[in-house]
């Protein structure tokens, strides 16, 4: 028998939780869900196959999965792409492990910064604001109008083109650049 007062109390909680993600943008076709981490909402982004891939060959998913915080500036396919030739499928090879691993690590933050946070700090610091990863690298954030850029330590510059994916763990900034560490 059905309880009417139960299945309102059940459309009322459904719709108070398609409510809570409508709030997170859509990532590479596929909605992006905050009770989730990094991870379990990274592998639904058709634009994000590659990233994931490299998380996995890095061996970096139990980490990304973690409590964090995190923040984590996720390059998509595109930008893997526009490595030089070769350079992805030489990085997903056992052997390179480690320099992959260092790549990856050059794209996450002890922390979870909002656009806001990381606009706060820049202004804060005069127009610019030095941000370390959990890889070492110091990636240089500025901002212009709504556009939050970063620029490695190689001077590569990258836009963040989605901001504000908020994770269970953290939150993800998609970049169209991948963040290099400096040359050795």
């Amino acid at each position: 028998m059905f309880n009417l007062k139960s299945m309102t109390a059940a459309a009322a909680i459904a719709a108070t939780a398609s409510v809570a993600y409508a709030d997170n943008p859509m990532v590479g076709g596929a909605a992006m869900y905050a009770d989730k981490n990094i991870v379990e909402n990274a592998v639904n982004s058709a634009d994000h196959t590659t990233l994931v891939t490299a998380v996995k060959a890095a061996g970096l998913v139990d980490t990304l999965s973690g409590d964090g915080p995190f923040t984590v500036f996720a390059p998509t396919n595109a930008a893997f792409g526009e490595l030089r030739e070769g350079a992805v499928e030489a990085l997903l090879q056992p052997a390179a492990k480690k320099q992959l691993t260092e790549i990856l690590t050059c794209h996450v933050v002890s922390a979870d910064a909002m656009s806001t946070a990381i606009k706060g700090m820049v202004d804060d610091d005069g127009g610019a604001h030095m941000v370390p990863t959990v890889g070492g690298c110091m990636l240089k954030a500025t901002y212009q109008g709504n556009k939050i850029m970063l620029e490695d330590e190689r001077g590569r510059v990258a836009n963040v083109t989605i901001a504000d994916v908020e994770q269970s763990n953290g939150v993800i900034h998609v970049i169209d650049t991948v963040m290099l560490p400096a040359k050795q």
